[in-house]
């Protein structure tokens, strides 16, 4: 069975391609099961994700989409959640969807995955700056709102590195995210990025594999050439750590 749940819609204003062509790519690669998870609203970073007033709209196309291709593939409803403290709402975190994936994407409002604001990692500590992002990522799963952690380690999309052990960073997150039942994704977007490796790092996922994490798979698609992709290297890795 091959497993695709976090792609993209133009509604988040930084994907192209429509929904039908999302999934009728889909189907050419052999995806069994497709899960849309737009970029939830919030009342910050307004224009990178979906609003408010457009996520009936949302929610509508793709349970349209689901049954329009039933015979063919199984797509699924989710959001993309940003955990950011007093800016999460509960008409995101209480919908009616197949699964919410939670992610870091800012630490103190700073969007570090963002090139728009690749000079925020100017005069900064490096390791003090990835503490914060697994002190956020497992303060996300603890929270239990949560079912699939996003782009575990997308602080390293810049190859800014820490001098720290990874691992020891991490070590508390992961600890967390098992906790709390939650799946992680071998998110393929990393390739395709300055980094050029699946999130979350090999080191990362032998960890997870250690504490019995269970995985999916996800492109984070945000055009009709990143469905799928890396599906291959993902998969390989992930059965060269343990998982079957």
């Amino acid at each position: 069975m091959r497993i695709d749940l976090h792609n993209h819609t133009t509604r988040c204003n930084h994907a192209e391609g429509t929904m039908d062509e999302y999934i009728q790519r889909a189907i050419e690669l052999g995806i069994d099961i497709y899960g849309f998870s737009e970029h939830a609203p919030m009342d910050f970073d307004e224009e990178y994700r979906l609003l408010f007033e457009e996520m009936q709209a949302y929610t509508d196309d793709v349970l349209t989409a689901r049954e329009k291709y039933k015979e063919d593939i199984k797509i699924l409803l989710g959001y993309e959640v940003d955990f950011l403290p007093n800016h999460m709402d509960e008409r995101v975190l209480n919908a009616k969807v197949d699964y919410l994936i939670g992610s870091i994407h800012f630490i103190d409002k700073w969007g570090f995955d963002n090139p728009e604001f690749l000079s925020g990692w100017k005069d900064k500590d490096i390791d003090e700056i990835w503490k914060a992002y697994f002190e956020a990522t497992e303060a996300m799963a603890k929270s239990g709102k949560f079912d699939i952690v996003g782009h575990l380690d997308l602080i390293k999309i810049f190859k800014f590195m820490p001098k720290q052990d990874i691992r020891f960073l991490a070590e508390n997150a992961l600890k967390a995210i098992k906790k709390s039942n939650m799946v992680l994704e071998l998110n393929t977007a990393g390739l395709r990025k300055p980094i050029g490796e699946i999130y979350p790092s090999r080191p990362l996922l032998e960890v997870a594999y250690d504490l019995e994490i269970p995985i999916t798979f996800s492109s984070d698609a945000h055009s009709i050439e990143h469905v799928g992709f890396g599906y291959e290297e993902a998969t390989t890795l992930a059965k060269e750590v343990g998982y079957t």
